[in-house]
């Protein structure tokens, strides 16, 4: 890090509490990477595209969760061609520290559910970017 020699309290010539360089570092690192769709977003999304009601497209959409749960909770991988595999994974036991008492912890082994996204989306979404 690159200090002014000049005045220490700067760095390259900018003050370090300047309002203006915390709202610039607030504003990129505070957004979210990503967009955010909820259930209601995504059962309306659902119906237009498919021309279902919203209540039948509700209906699919926790038809559909309810079958990949019930898959994983027995253990069962539920796999949608071209789109990806939804499955458990094993977790090991582990010891970790807590950072702000320093006393170790152990965490227990567990089962974790996880999704591998599929040839086709991967490439669909490496086109995109």
């Amino acid at each position: 890090m690159r200090r002014n020699a000049a005045n220490p309290g700067t760095f390259c010539g900018t003050d370090l509490a300047s309002a203006d360089l915390v709202a610039i570092l607030g504003a990129r690192f505070s957004q979210p990477k990503g967009v955010d769709v909820n259930k209601a977003e995504l059962v309306e999304k659902l119906a237009k595209k498919t021309g279902l009601t919203k209540k039948d497209a509700r209906a699919a959409l926790d038809g559909v969760v309810d079958v990949v749960t019930a898959a994983l909770a027995k253990g069962e991988p539920v796999i949608i061609t071209g789109f990806g595999k939804f499955e458990t994974r094993k977790r090991k036991a582990t010891t970790r520290m807590n950072p702000q008492t320093g006393q170790r912890i152990k965490t227990p082994a567990k089962t974790v559910p996880a999704f591998k996204a599929g040839k086709n989306l991967k490439e669909l979404v490496a086109k995109k970017r």
